[in-house]
C-alpha cells in the first residue's frame, strides 16, 4: 500500500459529541447516547408474569417538609414525618440579617456573562487546566512537552495553545479568587523546665503547624452551589408509623437536637442554623523507603451535608491542616516529658487552629447558603473521626480504657457510666495524677483542645469507627485470630495448618460476585487492608462452617449481623432492637473462646469493648458510615499522598499545600461555573451551528419494540448453521460497570445488554437443542401465554401447551443483564442507586466452563426477605419477538430452600437445586423485569475436605446445597434475611 492510500484510509478525529442531558457524560454518536441513557437513565415498572412474578412498582422518592414517602431495599416505600427543630430552624434572612418572610425567594445570584470564564480565557483553557493539573495530574515536564506539540500543530494556523508552559498554566490556577482559603502556619516550641546540662535536643526545637482559617473553609462549603438538596439547614427528628425513629444523615440524631437546644437558651439565635464543625486526623505515611515519610493531615466537615455527600468526598471534607510530628532520639522517645509535651502539643495545635470559630459559637453571623439564601449561623464542635489510637490522645486518656465510659481497663463490659467533661474535671481537682492514671485512665496533666469551646465535651465526641473498630479490629485482629489460636489448642499446630490450609481452599472456590473481592490463593497473604477484611467479612463464614464447632460458626454469624446492621445508610427503632438481640447473643456465644481458653482472661480489649457503644453513637449522630475512619482515609490519597508524589521530594510540605489550594481553586471554579450552567452541555468542541444537528438526541427514551433493532440488525445476517456462540466477545464482558449509578431512587430494574451474543440460532427449537435444553420452546411457549394473559391464576405447569401461542418470532440471545436497584448502604450514586451486570456465558476470560450466575427473582412483595424471593441461575437471556413486541426473558434454573427457616448457626438461608420428576434441573422462562439482581450462593462444604486444584467456577455445580449468602453485600442483608 503507497503512503497516499494508507494516509486517507485513517480515520480522521471527530470533534463532536453528544451530551447525556441526565449525567452529562458524552458520547461520540447518537447509537453511544441512546445506548447509555436507556442504562444509566430510564427505569420501566416491572410486570407481574407469572405465578413466581409479583408487582412492583418503581419508586422516585419525593421530599416535603413534614411527610413524605421513603424508599427501601424490602421493595416497598414508607411514609415518614418529619419534626424541625422550633428555634434553630435555619431562616433565610438578608445580608443584614433580618430575617425574610416566609417563601421567600433568594435574591439573584451575580450574573457574569455567559462567557465569562475568568481567570481563563474560555472554556477550552478550563478543562485543559482541570484535566492536566487535576485528572492526569500531569508533570511539568510532560505538560510543556504536551504544548509545545500543540503549538507546532497549531503553528500553520497562526494561533497557540492555550498555555504557554507549566508555570503559565500554574499562575492562571494560582489567580482563582473562589475557593482561596489561603495557608498560613505557626511555630510551637517546648516552654517548660530544661536542664541545664545534657538536654534533650526535642526541648530547643521549633515544631511548624500549617492550617487554613476553619471559619473561611465552613463559609466556603455552605455556600458551594453544589450541595444545594444535600444540606440540611435545621436538626429534625424523623420517625414512620412502623419502625418509630429513622437515622440517617447527622442532623437527623439526638445530639444536634440538645445542642441546638443549649443554644436556644439565648433567645438571639432563634432562627439560625447550628453547623457542626466535624473533624478527624490520622498519621498517614507516604514512603516507607525515605526518612520524613511521615505526615499528621487534620480534615474537616460540617455536619449538615448529607453523609453519602461526605463519604463521596465532593469537596465536603477538606484537609485543614499539618500537625507537627515532633521526633527525638530513641532514647528519649518514651520518657514522660516528652510523651507529655507531645501530647499537649496536639492539643494546643487544634485549639490555635480553631480560634477563629470561637466567636461564631455564641454569636450568630450572616453567611450565604448553597440554596442562594442568607441564614445567621452559629458554630459548635461536632463529632471527631478517629481510630482507637487517636481516640485515646484526643480524649486524654490511657491506652486500654475506654474513651466514651468509665468502665475499668481490665473489665471493659456494658453498663458502666459514661465519662463527661464535668466528671473528668473533677476527678482531677480531687486526685493526684497517678491515682487519675492507675484507676480511672485518665492522663490528668493534659488539657483537652475541646475545654477552649463552649458546649464541647471530648468524650461525647468521639464517634463509633466502623473500619477500625468493627472491620479491622474485632474482626480481623481478633475474631479471625481467634479462630486460627482455637484450632491450634484443639488439633495442635500440624493439624490446624492442614485445617487453615482447607479454609484457604474454600475461601478461593467461591463463585464469582460482582463487587466481591476474589482471593485465589485464600486469606494467606501478610499486608492487610480495610478492603481485605471488608472482602473475607463477606464469605469467611461459609468457609469455616463444618470446621469448627457450631458456637464459633454462630459467635461469627452474630457479629457479623452486628456489622452489617451498623453500617446501614439508614436504621430505625427496629434495626435498633435488631441490633442489640444481636450484640446480646455475640457476647453468649463469643464466650466459647474464653471456655476453651483463646482468651482466659476474658473480652477486655478496647475495640471488641467499642461494639457496647454503638446504639448510642447511632441515636446521638444517625448512621455510623458518615463519621467512619475510611472517609479521613480515603482523602489520605488525594489531599497527602498523591500530592506528596508530585513533590520533588526536597522540602515537599510547602508543594504539597500548594498542590491542595490549587485543586481546590480547580474545585471552586467547576462549582461555580456548573452553577451558572456554562458545563451543561459537557462539549467544549462546539458551541454554534457547525456542531451536530439538535435533532439527533430524539431517539432518546426509545421503547422496547426499537430499543435493540439496530443491535438486533448485526446478527440478522448470521449463518444460523454456526452455531457454537463461543467465540463471541462482548464489548461488556468486564466488571467496570458495576458500581454506583446517577439517577432517581427506584426499586430495582434490569435490562438485558446493548448487544446482542452472535451465531446462535433464532428459532426456539433450534436453539433449544443448541443449548442442550430441548424443553426450551415449550418454556416459551408458556412464557409468553402469560404475557398475553397477565391475569391467569393458573401455574405454568397447569396451562396445557395446547393453549400457548406458537414462538414465530425471532429470537436473540444476550450474555448478560444490567441489574440497577436502590441500595444505598452500598457504594452508589446521590440517589442511592447501584447497579451491577448479570452474566450468562458460555466463556468467561478464557474458561470454557463459562458464568452462569444466580440472581433473586421476586414472589410475594408481601412477605419479607427470602421468603418473598425465589433464588434461581440464569442460563440464558433472550430477547423474543412475538406480533411487532418484544419481550425480554431470561431462562432460569431453580433453587429451593431445603428448610423453612435459615440455618441456626449461620442465619443463611441453604437452598439446593430443583429436579423435576425425569431427573432434569426445574427450569422457567420469566421477564427480565422480575429479576432483581445477582445472589450469591457459596457451597455448604460441611467437613469433607476439597480437592487441590479445585476452580471456583464449577462450585455451583458441584455441591448439593447451597448457602445464599446474605453476607455479599448490604442490600443482599437486607432482602436475602
Amino acid at each position: 500500500m503507497s503512503p497516499q492510500s494508507h494516509t486517507s484510509s485513517r480515520r480522521s478525529h471527530n470533534p463532536y459529541r453528544l451530551s447525556c442531558p441526565v449525567c452529562k457524560k458524552e458520547c461520540a454518536n447518537t447509537s453511544g447516547l441512546t445506548q447509555h441513557y436507556n442504562h444509566a437513565h430510564v427505569f420501566r415498572p416491572p410486570s407481574r408474569l407469572d405465578d413466581r412474578q409479583t408487582d412492583s412498582a418503581d419508586y422516585v422518592g419525593q421530599h416535603d417538609d413534614s411527610d413524605y414517602d421513603t424508599p427501601n431495599t424490602e421493595g416497598t416505600s414508607q411514609r415518614s414525618r418529619r419534626e424541625y427543630h422550633p428555634f434553630l430552624n435555619g431562616r433565610p434572612c438578608d445580608q443584614d440579617g433580618t430575617y425574610l418572610p416566609e417563601g421567600s425567594q433568594p435574591p439573584p445570584r451575580p450574573d457574569p456573562s455567559p462567557d465569562d470564564w475568568s481567570p481563563y480565557d474560555s472554556r477550552i483553557e478550563f478543562e485543559t487546566a482541570e484535566f492536566m493539573y487535576k485528572k492526569t495530574q500531569m508533570s511539568n515536564g510532560n505538560i510543556n512537552v504536551l504544548l509545545d506539540l500543540w503549538a507546532a500543530s497549531l503553528l500553520p494556523h497562526g494561533d497557540t495553545p492555550p498555555f504557554a508552559n507549566h508555570d503559565d498554566l500554574h499562575n492562571i490556577i494560582d489567580s482563582t479568587i473562589l475557593g482561596d482559603v489561603p495557608w498560613s502556619s505557626f511555630a510551637v516550641s517546648y516552654t517548660g523546665d530544661v536542664p541545664q546540662q545534657d538536654a534533650p535536643p526535642w526541648m530547643s526545637a521549633e515544631y511548624e503547624v500549617w492550617y487554613r482559617d476553619p471559619r473561611e473553609v465552613a463559609r466556603i462549603m455552605l455556600q458551594n452551589p453544589d450541595f444545594d438538596g444535600e444540606i440540611d439547614w435545621t436538626p429534625y427528628r424523623e420517625s414512620t408509623d412502623d419502625h418509630g425513629r429513622r437515622y440517617q444523615d447527622f442532623m437527623s440524631g439526638d445530639w444536634v437536637w440538645k445542642h441546638a437546644n443549649m443554644i436556644a437558651e439565648d433567645p438571639s439565635t432563634h432562627g439560625a442554623s447550628f453547623i457542626p464543625i466535624i473533624l478527624g486526623s490520622d498519621k498517614t505515611t507516604v514512603s516507607v523507603a525515605t526518612g520524613q515519610n511521615e505526615y499528621y493531615p487534620l480534615y474537616m466537615s460540617i455536619g449538615n451535608v448529607h453523609n453519602n455527600v461526605r463519604r463521596a468526598h465532593r469537596n465536603a471534607l477538606v484537609l485543614i491542616g499539618f500537625l507537627a510530628v515532633p521526633k527525638t532520639e530513641r532514647k528519649y522517645a518514651n520518657t514522660a516529658r516528652f510523651r507529655k509535651f507531645r501530647r499537649q502539643l496536639f492539643h494546643s495545635s487544634l485549639s490555635a487552629i480553631l480560634q477563629s470559630l470561637r466567636r461564631g459559637m455564641t454569636t450568630p453571623e450572616v453567611t450565604k447558603c448553597a440554596d442562594g439564601h442568607f441564614r445567621r449561623v452559629i458554630y459548635g464542635l461536632g463529632p471527631y473521626i478517629a481510630d482507637y489510637p487517636e481516640q485515646v490522645l484526643v480524649s486524654c486518656i490511657v491506652q486500654g480504657w475506654c474513651p466514651s465510659c468509665d468502665a475499668h481497663h481490665s473489665n471493659l463490659a456494658p453498663g458502666a457510666d459514661r465519662r463527661t467533661r464535668l466528671l473528668t474535671e473533677a476527678l482531677i481537682n480531687a486526685m493526684e495524677l497517678k491515682l487519675l492514671w492507675d484507676d480511672y485512665g485518665i492522663v490528668g496533666d493534659i488539657v483537652p483542645f475541646t475545654n477552649d469551646f463552649p458546649r464541647a465535651d471530648i468524650h461525647e465526641l468521639l464517634s463509633g469507627d466502623l473500619l477500625h473498630q468493627i472491620i479491622k479490629g474485632a474482626f480481623k485482629d481478633h475474631l479471625v485470630t481467634w479462630v486460627g489460636e482455637y484450632l491450634v489448642l484443639v488439633h495442635g499446630e500440624a493439624r490446624a495448618k492442614e485445617i487453615l490450609d482447607e479454609i484457604d481452599r474454600r475461601i478461593s472456590a467461591v463463585p464469582l460476585f460482582p463487587g466481591l473481592r476474589h482471593f485465589h490463593e485464600g486469606r494467606d497473604f501478610k499486608q492487610w487492608t480495610g478492603d481485605d477484611s471488608k472482602a473475607l467479612m463477606k464469605i469467611y463464614l461459609p468457609a469455616i462452617a463444618g470446621l469448627v464447632p457450631d458456637e464459633i460458626v454462630r459467635t461469627l454469624s452474630t457479629f457479623l449481623e452486628v456489622c452489617y446492621l451498623v453500617r446501614r445508610s439508614v436504621l430505625d427503632d427496629t434495626a435498633l432492637r435488631e441490633l442489640e438481640d444481636a450484640l446480646s447473643r455475640f457476647r453468649q456465644h463469643r464466650q466459647i473462646f474464653q471456655d476453651s481458653g483463646v482468651r482466659p482472661t476474658g473480652f477486655s480489649l478496647p475495640r471488641m469493648h467499642a461494639l457496647d457503644h454503638y446504639l448510642q453513637h447511632i441515636r446521638q449522630f444517625a448512621a455510623p458510615n458518615g463519621l467512619c475512619s475510611s472517609i479521613t482515609e480515603a482523602k489520605h490519597i488525594k489531599a497527602v499522598k498523591e500530592p506528596w508524589r508530585r513533590s520533588n521530594r526536597h522540602q515537599p510540605l510547602g508543594q504539597m499545600l500548594l498542590t491542595n489550594q490549587r485543586l481546590d481553586k480547580l474545585a471552586a471554579s467547576k462549582a461555580d461555573f456548573a452553577q451558572r450552567g456554562m458545563l451543561e452541555d459537557n462539549n467544549i468542541l462546539f458551541h454554534d451551528e457547525d456542531g451536530p444537528d439538535e435533532n439527533e438526541c430524539e431517539s432518546l427514551g426509545s421503547n422496547d419494540a426499537n430499543e435493540h433493532k439496530d443491535a438486533d440488525m448485526q446478527d440478522q445476517d448470521d449463518d444460523d448453521n454456526i452455531i457454537d456462540g463461543e467465540d463471541d466477545v462482548e464489548d461488556d464482558d468486564n466488571d467496570e460497570d458495576d458500581g454506583a449509578v446517577l439517577g432517581p431512587s427506584v426499586l430495582a430494574h434490569v435490562e438485558l445488554a446493548k448487544t446482542p451474543a452472535r451465531r446462535y440460532p433464532h428459532d426456539a427449537v433450534d436453539l433449544g437443542n443448541h443449548i442442550g435444553h430441548p424443553r426450551l420452546p415449550d418454556l416459551l411457549r408458556r412464557f409468553l401465554y402469560f404475557q398475553l394473559n397477565p391475569d391467569s391464576l393458573l401455574a405454568p405447569s397447569d396451562v396445557p401447551i395446547s393453549s400457548c401461542p406458537f414462538i414465530a418470532g425471532r429470537i436473540s440471545v444476550y450474555h448478560s443483564a444490567v441489574a440497577m436497584f436502590y441500595a444505598p448502604s452500598d457504594i452508589s450514586g446521590l440517589g442511592g442507586m447501584r447497579r451491577e451486570r448479570i452474566r450468562a456465558t458460555p466463556v468467561w476470560r478464557g474458561d470454557a466452563a463459562g458464568r452462569y450466575d444466580c440472581a433473586y427473582i421476586e414472589n410475594d412483595a408481601t412477605k419479607r426477605g427470602l421468603r418473598g424471593l425465589h433464588v434461581g441461575r440464569v442460563r440464558l437471556f433472550m430477547l423474543l419477538r412475538h406480533r411487532a413486541i418484544s419481550y425480554p426473558c431470561a431462562l432460569i434454573e431453580w433453587f429451593v430452600p431445603i428448610s423453612q427457616e435459615p440455618d441456626p448457626n449461620t442465619g443463611m438461608w441453604i437452598v439446593e437445586p430443583e429436579f423435576d420428576a425425569d431427573g432434569s434441573r426445574t427450569s422457567d422462562v420469566i421477564h427480565v423485569d422480575s429479576i432483581m439482581r445477582n445472589a450469591h450462593l457459596i457451597p455448604v462444604f460441611g467437613d469433607n475436605f476439597l480437592p487441590h486444584g479445585f476452580r471456583a467456577s464449577d462450585s455451583l455445580d458441584a455441591f448439593q446445597v447451597y448457602f445464599v449468602n446474605k453476607f455479599a453485600d448490604h442490600h443482599a442483608h437486607e432482602v436475602a434475611f
